[in-house]
C-alpha cells in the first residue's frame, strides 16, 4: 500500500523543479503510508503533477518506484494497493509481447492499461486500488477506485487547481487551500458517524465512489468543472443480477464453490515479500480467513486481537481459543486507560475526516499491535454484510412482520402513548432507576413504530443518532437525510435490500476507513480476503436461506468453518468489534470530553446546540440515559476541529517563519 497525490493547474507558470517540489511537500504529509520510498513527476506543458509514497510489500527494489512510466512513454501512473492476480496477468502479457523490469504489481497494472485499455484492464483486475493515470498522448488524467472501495481517494478544486490525494492532509499541504466546512456532511455524520460517499467534510472537495473512474481533460481544468465520476464495476447491478439468477444448486454444490473461491482470494492475499500475518477476534469471519491460512501456510499464522476488561465487549478469550485450536501464533492485548490516554488525542490526525465509529480506537490499537510483528495483516471485514450477520438484520426482519400486521394509524396513537410513558418514567430519575434500561427500550420502540415502509425502519437501525436535529444548530438541521444508493425498491427481499445498502454505503464509508487510516497510521498493509469480486458476486447469487437459518446470519459461512473448527468456538452471539464508550465516557475520557463540550466554545463555533448537548452530557453522566452514541459523534468532530484549527496555526507560523 502507498500514498498518492497530485494536481493540475491551467495555466501553470512554474518549473519542473518547483511543480515537483509542491506534490513532494504535498506527498510528505503520506509518509506514514509509504515510508519506504518517495517519488515525483511533472509535466510542464500540461501543468500536471504526480507525488507518490512506497510501502513497498512486493519486489522491494527500485523497479517498484514511482511514478511509473509505460516503455512506450504514454502513461504516467501512480498506484496505492495490490494487485492479486498479477501474476498469471504477467504471463499473459509477456506472452503478448510485454517485457518487464521486475517482479511488482504496478508494472503489471501499467502493462495491462497499454495492452487492453483502461475499462477492460479493470475489469481483470483482482485487487484493493486506488490510482491516477496520466495519459500524455491524449492528455487526460484518470482517477479510479476499486469495486469494494478498499482503498480512499479524495478530490477537489483548491480555487483553478485540481488536486486529489489518498488523504485530506495531502491537499491541505497545496498553497491554494482554504476549503470551509461543509454543513451537509456534518449532518450526515452527526447522523450515522461517517460521511458516505460523495459527500467530504469540507466544501468543494468528494470522495471518489468505489468501483468508479473519473475522466479529466484539458477542458474540465479550464473550465473548472469535473464530470461525474463513472462506474466500471456496480454493486446495485451486482446484487440486481445476483437476486434476479440466484445459484440454483445444492447447499453442498454452494459450499464447494464458496470453499474454492475464498481458499484462491485467502492465497493470492498471503503473497508478500515482508512478514504477514492477521486480526482474529474469534468470530465467523475472521477464523475462517486464520483457518483457511493456516491451511495453505507451512508454519504457525501470527494472528492478533485485542481484549477489555469489561466482559460484555471482550472478544479476546473467544480468539484465544481459535487460536490455540489452529494452532497459530496468537498475540493479545488488553486496552488500558493509559493507551486510551495516548490514543484518543491522535484520532483526529489519523482519520483526517471525522469518523465517529466507537471500534476506531481498538482497531488502532490492533492495528499497532500487529505492526510490531508483521507488515500486512489479513483481516475478515465484509462478512456480514455479504453473508448476513448483522443482528439488525434480524431484528428489522422481526419488527416489519410485526409492524406489517397493524394499521399506520394505530401504530402512531401506540408510539404517542409509549413515548410519553417512557418519558415520564425517565425524567423521574432516581425513583425508578432499576426500570431505565426497560424504559430506554420502550421509548426505542416507539422511535420505530411510526416507520412508514422498511427503508425508513431499517434506517432507523443504522442510525446510531436517529434525531442529529435535536444536536445541530440551525444551520446544519434538516439536511441529514442520506442519500443512499439507489436500488433498494428493485432488490425482491427485505435481506437483500438490506445487506446490499449496507455493502454499497456502510461498509466502503465507515468500515474499510476505519480500517484503512488505522493500518496506515502504522504503516501496514490491510488485506480482505472476503471482498474479492468473485466473491462478492458468488455471494449476491446465494439465496437468503444460505445466508440465514434457524435465527443465525452467516449460515453458509459457518457451514465452511466447521470444517476447521468446532462448533462449540464460534456458536455465540455476535458481539461485533466494539468499543465500551459509555462507560469510557463517564471514566477515563471525561475531562477530555468535558473539555470539547464547554458550552462557550459550543456557542462561538456554531455548529452544535450548546444547551441541547449540555443537558445529555449531564443525562450521561448520570446515568439516566445512555447518549454515547450522539455524544461520540459530537466529540469526535469537535476533537477534529480543535485539531485541524492548531495545524492551520502552526502551518501559517511555519510559512511566516520560512519566509
Amino acid at each position: 500500500m502507498c500514498g498518492i497525490t497530485g494536481c493540475w493547474e491551467w495555466g501553470w507558470n512554474g518549473g519542473v523543479q518547483e511543480r515537483e517540489a509542491l506534490v513532494r511537500r504535498m506527498a510528505a504529509t503520506l509518509a506514514h503510508r509509504g515510508p519506504d520510498d518517495e517519488g515525483s513527476w511533472a509535466d510542464p506543458d500540461a501543468g500536471v503533477a504526480l507525488g507518490h509514497r512506497r510501502l513497498a510489500i512486493l519486489d522491494l527494489s527500485h523497479e517498484g518506484h514511482q511514478p511509473m512510466h509505460s516503455p512506450d512513454g504514454r502513461y504516467v501512473l501512480v498506484f496505492n494497493g495490490e494487485i492479486y492476480n498479477f501474476r498469471p496477468l504477467r504471463d499473459r502479457l509477456a506472452r503478448q509481447g510485454h517485457a518487464f523490469r521486475g517482479h511488482c504489481d504496478t508494472e503489471v497494472m501499467l502493462a495491462a492499461f497499454c495492452e487492453w485499455g483502461l475499462v477492460p484492464a479493470l475489469e481483470r483486475l483482482t485487487g484493493m486500488f486506488a490510482f491516477a493515470l496520466w495519459d500524455r498522448r491524449q492528455q487526460r488524467l484518470h482517477l479510479g477506485r476499486d469495486r469494494a472501495g478498499e482503498k480512499p481517494l479524495y478530490y477537489g478544486w483548491l480555487g483553478g487547481v485540481f488536486a486529489f490525494g489518498s488523504e485530506l492532509k495531502a491537499l491541505q499541504a497545496h498553497p491554494r487551500w482554504g476549503a470551509g466546512i461543509n454543513r451537509r456532511a456534518l449532518a450526515l455524520l452527526t447522523r450515522y458517524g461517517y460521511i458516505p460517499a460523495p459527500f467530504c467534510i469540507y466544501e468543494g472537495l468528494c470522495k471518489l465512489p468505489a468501483g468508479c473512474l473519473l475522466t479529466l481533460k484539458e477542458a474540465d481544468i479550464r473550465n473548472r468543472q469535473a464530470p461525474a465520476p463513472q462506474p466500471y464495476w456496480c454493486a446495485r447491478e451486482v446484487a440486481q443480477a445476483g437476486a434476479a439468477e440466484p445459484f440454483a444448486g445444492s447447499v453442498e454444490a454452494a459450499r464447494e464453490q464458496l470453499r474454492a473461491l475464498l481458499l484462491e482470494s485467502v492465497g493470492r492475499q498471503m503473497v508478500a515479500d515482508v512478514a504477514l500475518g492477521a486480526f482474529l477476534s474469534g468470530g465467523v469471519d475472521s477464523s475462517l480467513v486464520v483457518a483457511l491460512m493456516q491451511k495453505q501456510s507451512t508454519r504457525p499464522i501470527k494472528t492478533f486481537s485485542i481484549g477489555f476488561d469489561q466482559a460484555a465487549w471482550n472478544e479476546a478469550p473467544f480468539a484465544r481459543r481459535v487460536a490455540r485450536h489452529l494452532g497459530t501464533d496468537h498475540t493479545e492485548l488488553y486496552v488500558q486507560p493509559r493507551e486510551l490516554e495516548e490514543v484518543i488525542p491522535r484520532l483526529p490526525s489519523i482519520y483526517d475526516e471525522p469518523l465517529a465509529d466507537p471500534s476506531q480506537v481498538p482497531t488502532l490499537l490492533l492495528c499497532r499491535l500487529a505492526r510490531q510483528q508483521v507488515k500486512v495483516s489479513l483481516s475478515g471485514d465484509g462478512g456480514d454484510e455479504l453473508f448476513g450477520g448483522y443482528a439488525h438484520y434480524r431484528r428489522v426482519q422481526s419488527l416489519w412482520r410485526l409492524f406489517g400486521a397493524i394499521p399506520a394509524s394505530v401504530r402512531g396513537r401506540l408510539a404517542r402513548r409509549l413515548q410519553a410513558i417512557a418519558g415520564a418514567g425517565l425524567a423521574a430519575g432516581s425513583r425508578l432507576a432499576p426500570l431505565r434500561r426497560s424504559l430506554g427500550r420502550v421509548s426505542n420502540l416507539a422511535g420505530l413504530l411510526p416507520s412508514t415502509s422498511d427503508r425508513v425502519l431499517f434506517e432507523h437501525f443504522v442510525s446510531p443518532n436517529r434525531h442529529p436535529e435535536a444536536w445541530l444548530q440551525d444551520g446544519s438541521r434538516g439536511q441529514a437525510d442520506s442519500d443512499w444508493p439507489t436500488g433498494w425498491e428493485e432488490l425482491p427481499g427485505l435481506l437483500q435490500r438490506m445487506t446490499y445498502t449496507d455493502f454499497a454505503a456502510y461498509l466502503p464509508d465507515d468500515i474499510l476507513v476505519k480500517v484503512d487510516r488505522a493500518a496506515m497510521s502504522v504503516s501496514l498493509e490491510t488485506r480482505i480476503p472476503l471482498l474479492d469480486h468473485q466473491v462478492i458476486e458468488f455471494a449476491f447469487r446465494l439465496p437468503v436461506s444460505f445466508k440465514q437459518r434457524r435465527g443465525q446470519g452467516k449460515w453458509l459461512l459457518r457451514q465452511l468453518l466447521e470444517e476447521h473448527v468446532p462448533r462449540a468456538l464460534i456458536n455465540r452471539p455476535k458481539q461485533g468489534f466494539a468499543a465500551p464508550i459509555a462507560v469510557w465516557l463517564r471514566g477515563p475520557l471525561r475531562d477530555w470530553a468535558e473539555h470539547l463540550l464547554e458550552e462557550p466554545r459550543l456557542r462561538e463555533e456554531g455548529f452544535f446546540d450548546p444547551t441541547g448537548v449540555r443537558e445529555k452530557w449531564r443525562e450521561h453522566l448520570s446515568a439516566r440515559r445512555d447518549w454515547s452514541a450522539g455524544l461520540w459523534h459530537v466529540l469526535i468532530f469537535q476533537a477534529w476541529l480543535e485539531h485541524q484549527r492548531a495545524d492551520r496555526v502552526q502551518t501559517r507560523a511555519s510559512a511566516a517563519l520560512a519566509a
